[in-house]
């Protein structure tokens, strides 16, 4: 079932506060967050906010703040998930997602039935998750990152671009940056090699 959809706009500092309380209420004084996409200013507001929870920070194919490429993406993908067409949708974020390669690889009738598949996923609340992409902005909370930090950068990546990523490395001390050539989506792509990366790093700085 889906959650319910927000009827005001999203809050950054509400999600993260809501994200750390999830893991305390499950009884996890202490744990490592992994930022997917915009799932990553969640993490790194979360671990600014709450530096004494937050042990370590993985952020994959993700970004501090828009550039104007990406901005100009958010913004169309806004616009066409208000129309309610979730087929449209999904048929122009494929070739954002997918690298050229991957995409290029699937044969035209399992690529109409992927975009039809993807299509029912979409959620409802997506006008308002691009809404907030729009406005993300953690750049400021970047230098308060103290906790041993892993940049996953997406190489092939149209949707966040990799200068999104390598801006989130030069700007988190000590962070380490590992790239690997996937479009947006690496755990469709390489999920083997993405997932090795993320559980490496973790076991190094098991709290």
């Amino acid at each position: 079932m889906e959650p319910p959809r927000a009827t005001a706009p999203l809050s950054l500092d509400a999600m993260a506060d809501q994200l750390v309380a999830a893991a305390v209420a499950e009884g996890l004084e202490t744990f490592a967050l992994h930022g997917y996409s915009l799932g990553g200013p969640v993490a790194i507001r979360a671990a600014a906010r709450h530096p004494e929870r937050v042990t370590a920070l993985v952020l994959t194919a993700t970004m501090a703040h828009p550039n104007n490429q990406q901005a100009l993406t958010l913004g169309v993908w806004g616009r066409l998930a208000a129309t309610g067409d979730r087929h449209l949708v999904s048929e122009f974020l494929f070739p954002h997602a997918l690298s050229p390669q991957t995409l290029e690889a699937i044969p035209a009738d399992r690529l109409a039935q992927a975009v039809t598949h993807a299509a029912a996923d979409i959620a409802d609340g997506t006008p308002e998750h691009a809404e907030l992409a729009t406005r993300i902005d953690v750049r400021d909370d970047l230098e308060a990152i103290r906790v041993p930090t892993l940049i996953i950068s997406t190489t092939v990546d149209h949707l966040v671009p990799p200068a999104l990523h390598r801006h989130l490395a030069e700007n988190i001390a000590g962070a380490r940056l590992a790239e690997i050539p996937t479009g947006h989506l690496p755990m469709v792509e390489r999920p083997e090699e993405w997932q090795n990366l993320i559980t490496t790093f973790l076991a190094e700085h098991r709290a």
